[in-house]
């Protein structure tokens, strides 16, 4: 089962560079909806295998892509395709919601 990719400020580029679309959480460890939506992008790692890129980045220790993007509210997800942002979601959503971004740009 795949697990949502560690994105940091220093490998953020490298990955977005991929063929494949990229849902980035924005989430922080004292977050109360950022734990309930993590157990969701986790399944969406295991899900979306070899489709699209999954990963979380923790907003604390990365203020570099935090700060690029804007995000000041989290949960903040987005999901990028050739490197541009194309969807946002702001706080926790079912997983339903996510899928449905996900599908439109796969």
């Amino acid at each position: 089962m795949a697990k949502a990719v560690e994105i940091n400020d220093s490998n953020f580029e490298e990955i977005l560079n991929g063929e494949q679309p990229v849902l980035v959480d924005f989430w922080a460890e004292w977050c109360g909806p950022c734990k309930m939506i993590g157990p969701i992008v986790e399944e969406l790692a295991g899900d979306y295998e070899g489709k699209a890129v999954i990963g979380k980045l923790d907003v604390d220790a990365n203020p570099g892509v935090t700060g690029k993007f804007g995000v000041r509210s989290i949960p903040t997800l987005l999901i990028f395709k050739n490197g541009e942002v194309v969807d946002k979601q702001v706080g926790a959503v079912p997983k339903s919601v996510l899928i449905q971004k996900l599908e439109a740009q796969i």
